[in-house]
């Protein structure tokens, strides 16, 4: 008796036919994976912190029943937490499904989701100066706040903690040379609109917030966007590149090593003692999470942008220390959470990679991609930051770069970094 179209999920048989209807089976659930139900009762009720997605439908009756604004911020402030959990756990889940190329294209897709959708919905509302500020703030919250809180955490749980230098730099180095390109693709458009600038400045650093390329004439305000979009375009090419450096042509340098435990000790090409994590949704069940929670988040977004002025205004607080350091919070809380619990067990090098790594993102993928996106829809977005915004980015770097050399760390280099993010905070609050 010949085998039914189903009988390949059921056996092995080499026979089995590859009608669409089988690979469409095995692409909802292959053999071994987590069953539907399985995969969503771990998906929504696999952390405490998703009882705050109670707070998304008292967000959005907030914003359409128009509450008073700083309300209605707190809110959906508070409601994009588990959003932001969730997308990288849904992200997590299918990176393990996959292979690493795919897994990696994954990560650089949806590591930052957060930061994209607010910047978006941003973007599209015209809020140019929160797109800036958010973008600037996710990138100095990984490298100084949450990084600089996983040295502390890993200080107070071991004395010192020590992470292999050519290890580090080999995931950190290309991504310290990417960071540090970045900078100076800030420097450039800053010192341009320096030398073109027309208007008086009147002096501190209110009036410094407050610059954009409207106080340029009309040939140096298209000098400008043309300086922003090419450079968005080549970093662009330049992530792609980074990616297929990491993924293909140099993916060995990039797998964790096991440090010696006796001295001399020859360290293995790949760490053969850690655990391996097995999935706990199918890959079909975590792309329809990924793509509910997306959706979900966009619309939260959109409420939380809807209420930033109001809220400023109401309370004097600028845009610039919104953007800069409270949306950053929210967007960075499941990295900064697994980032610390990596740090305490010791793993300074995964440690490393989630921070520079997500900074990486942002500033060579998602910024550029969010100008690009403006030139498209008419929004004059630039890579233009102040001199304020562009020094405090350039210092951090450096200072993170200075940090990681010795391949040691420890509470107080943490304690270094947290110190240097609060007195940039301080700043942007007075400005």
């Amino acid at each position: 008796m010949l085998p039914s179209e189903h009988s390949p999920l059921l056996n092995g048989n080499p026979r089995r036919p590859h009608s669409v209807y089988s690979k469409i089976l095995v692409l909802l659930k292959a053999d071994g994976e987590p069953s539907w139900q399985d995969s969503y009762r771990q998906f929504i009720f696999g952390s405490w912190t998703n009882l705050l997605l109670l707070l998304v439908p008292v967000a959005a009756a907030a914003h359409y029943l128009t509450w008073d604004a700083p309300l209605r911020f707190g809110l959906s402030f508070v409601a994009i937490i588990p959003l932001a959990k969730l997308l990288g756990d849904a992200t997590e889940q299918m990176s393990l499904s996959l292979g690493q190329t795919l897994a990696g294209l994954l990560n650089a897709t949806f590591g930052n989701a957060v930061e994209i959708i607010v910047g978006l919905v941003a973007l599209l509302k015209g809020e140019v100066r929160i797109v800036q500020t958010s973008m600037l703030g996710s990138i100095l919250s990984n490298i100084l706040l949450v990084l600089g809180s996983s040295f502390l955490a890993g200080g107070l749980y071991k004395h010192e903690s020590t992470f292999r230098v050519t290890a580090a730099q080999t995931s950190v180095s290309p991504s310290s040379a990417l960071m540090t390109l970045a900078c100076i693709t800030l420097v450039i458009p800053a010192a341009y609109h320096a030398a073109k600038h027309v208007a008086p400045v009147k002096g501190g650093l209110a009036s410094l917030s407050d610059q954009s390329i409207s106080d340029l004439d009309e040939k140096s305000r298209k000098g400008l966007l043309i300086i922003s979009r090419g450079t968005a375009v080549l970093l662009l090419g330049v992530y792609i590149a980074y990616l297929f450096f990491q993924l293909k042509t140099h993916a060995a340098l990039f797998v964790p090593r096991r440090k010696p435990t006796v001295p001399n000790e020859p360290v293995p090409e790949v760490e053969q003692e850690e655990e391996v994590e097995t999935p706990k949704m199918s890959v079909a069940s975590a792309g329809l999470g990924l793509l509910i929670v997306t959706v979900v988040t966009s619309f939260v977004a959109d409420f939380l942008v809807a209420s930033i002025e109001e809220t400023a205004n109401r309370f004097g607080i600028s845009k610039a220390f919104i953007g800069l350091i409270l949306l950053p919070i929210v967007a960075n809380a499941a990295e900064h959470v697994t980032s610390v619990w990596m740090a305490m067990k010791d793993k300074m090098e995964l440690t490393i990679g989630i921070c520079v790594g997500s900074s990486i993102q942002i500033a060579t993928f998602v910024v550029p991609l969010l100008v690009v996106i403006g030139w498209f829809s008419g929004h004059e977005l630039t890579l233009f930051f102040d001199d304020f915004e562009t020094v405090s980015l350039f210092v951090s770097v450096l200072l993170v770069n200075i940090l990681l050399q010795d391949g040691k760390s420890n509470y107080m280099e943490g304690l270094m970094l947290i110190t240097l993010y609060l007195v940039i905070a301080l700043a942007f609050w007075v400005a």
